[in-house]
């Protein structure tokens, strides 16, 4: 019954977005509130989203996997979430309404987050080793490439199956010598439980051979369509909102704290800074601008996932990612 009314409710924006004020546009988050999130929130208070006849309301989710079938169906029209996930999702669902429009992690966070004293440092540890994985997560769907890329034996490891509550806890309290996430997520989480920092290795995979994208803004294709300038302005106040935070991290936080008063103000300023540093502004975005990709960079990250995975149908990148919404006034530069 929530899915036939919010759907509903996505259909009336659709024929009648243009004659109201402000349109509301439900976001779907793929996790928490957390320090990456605070660009979005800080384009909520700092009016970004107001300027674009936008009124956005945020929802946290539970990884990609949920993320993506809520945009599919048209619960929301726009979402983030992984778009290797994506990318398999629209193999497993032909015709499915969603793509990507916006790269936001140009630099994907996948990584296996280990203990040191368990022996796990590198990824050739992982070998007798048992590795937390939640079956939504973005990092566990990409491991096989890791294993591949590394030289691992999948039959060598014993892979737990463990809910996202309980990844973190179960790594600081030795059930399992590592575990799969995002690297700003798993790692900070793991400290907050009194691991010590000199005690955790991270493995991100795009060091370790991984070519892969990350995270982006994802769209039903339905509402794109009937909206275009309002995703356009969407878009355009999303990478507001990133300059925003580059700028002024410690006022992004604030919004992030507005919404999750319990979040600890200190570790989430520290998540957003690694996502900034490590995922968001690389070197090929400081020379681009957010939110585009390179085609040939895609074209390989296509076969490396075709080494782990077979695709039931023809992969297409353009299925997976359109960047005909992308603002082109120069907006998207970040620096």
């Amino acid at each position: 019954m929530f899915q036939r009314i919010v759907t509903t409710a996505v259909a009336t924006l659709i024929l009648g977005g243009a004659a109201a004020a402000q349109t509301a546009v439900p976001f779907a988050l793929d996790w928490k509130f957390e320090g990456p999130a605070a660009p979005y929130f800080l384009s909520i208070d700092n009016g970004h989203f107001t300027e674009a006849g936008l009124e956005v309301e945020i929802t946290e989710g539970n990884g990609s996997l949920d993320a993506i079938p809520k945009v599919a169906t048209g619960a929301f029209p726009v979402g983030f979430a992984d778009i290797n996930s994506l990318m398999r999702f629209l193999d497993q669902n032909p015709g499915a309404p969603v793509t990507a429009v916006m790269m936001i992690y140009d630099k994907p966070p996948f990584a296996v987050v280990g203990r040191k004293s368990l022996g796990v440092e590198t990824p050739a540890d992982l070998t007798g080793k048992t590795l937390g994985a939640p079956p939504p997560d973005g990092a566990w769907a990409q491991f096989p490439i890791f294993a591949a890329e590394n030289g691992l034996d999948m039959d060598q490891i014993t892979v737990e199956p463990v809910g996202f509550p309980v990844r973190e806890p179960m790594l600081a309290d030795g059930q399992v010598q590592a575990i799969t996430g995002f690297s700003f997520t798993s790692t900070l989480n793991t400290e907050r439980l009194g691991v010590p920092a000199d005690d955790i290795s991270v493995m991100l995979m795009a060091d370790y051979g991984v070519a892969l994208y990350g995270n982006a803004i994802i769209v039903n294709t339905a509402w794109a369509e009937a909206n275009p300038e309002l995703l356009t302005g969407f878009l355009g106040a999303v990478a507001d909102g990133w300059k925003d935070a580059i700028a002024n991290p410690e006022a992004a936080v604030q919004a992030l704290l507005d919404r999750n008063p319990a979040a600890d103000p200190g570790l989430e300023q520290r998540r957003l800074q690694l996502a900034i540093d490590a995922n968001v502004l690389t070197p090929w975005v400081r020379e681009h601008g957010m939110g585009n990709i390179d085609p040939v960079r895609m074209a390989t990250a296509i076969e490396q996932t075709k080494s782990v995975y077979t695709f039931a149908g023809t992969p297409d990148a353009a299925l997976y990612f359109d960047p005909k919404y992308l603002p082109t006034d120069g907006s998207l530069m970040l620096q």
